[in-house]
């Protein structure tokens, strides 16, 4: 399937980058997470492991992203979008703050950086270690998630799946969900420390 058809059948996996001022800033922020964080899209009720982020030129300011149709076990259906919740939290570049690597933040109401801020990995192993073990914390993504803030520094913010609400899955799936989304949390965590973040 080409990214014209895709587009098509699921506006979910175009995002549109019109407003950031940053566009470049934005487009290298973002494709970290291209490995390391799974997308979901409400509209077909799928999460997505594999796939990929494009920038089609013809296609000003937008982002696509392209599942990996060849990896058809890679795609989680099913997904109701009441299972998949915002969780107020962002992945922030450390340039913000004037420090390296990934933070973890809050965003105020105005859209202006919070008072909070923890390195990334640490961060999300306190909240994993202290969630109830039949509601984990399973970060994933979805369109709007990218942000611009103060009109010049790109951050994600996080959507978290709740699998005790995934009624039309079965626990093979639910806990194939589990660990591919901890598997790429684990990449991050290494692309982090590395400095490709």
């Amino acid at each position: 399937m080409d990214t014209e058809t895709q587009r098509q059948q699921n506006p979910d996996l175009e995002w549109d980058l019109d407003d950031f001022n940053h566009l470049q800033r934005a487009m290298e922020f973002v494709t970290q997470f291209e490995s390391t964080l799974c997308v979901y899209s409400p509209s077909v009720e799928q999460i997505y492991t594999t796939y990929n982020m494009f920038f089609p030129s013809e296609w000003n300011s937008k982002m696509v992203i392209l599942p990996d149709q060849g990896a058809y076990h890679d795609t989680f259906f099913h997904i109701a979008p009441s299972a998949v919740v915002a969780t107020g939290l962002y992945v922030i570049p450390g340039e913000l703050i004037g420090k390296d690597g990934l933070f973890l933040a809050n965003i105020d109401e105005q859209r202006s950086l919070g008072e909070r801020q923890f390195p990334f990995e640490s961060a999300i192993r306190t909240i994993i270690e202290n969630r109830p073990a039949d509601d984990p914390f399973l970060p994933v993504l979805a369109k709007g998630d990218l942000r611009e803030l103060q009109k010049s520094w790109p951050v994600m913010h996080l959507h978290r799946v709740k699998p005790a609400t995934l009624a039309k899955i079965s626990d093979l799936d639910r806990s194939s969900l589990y660990n591919v989304i901890n598997e790429k949390l684990d990449t991050l965590f290494v692309q982090n420390k590395v400095g490709i973040a």
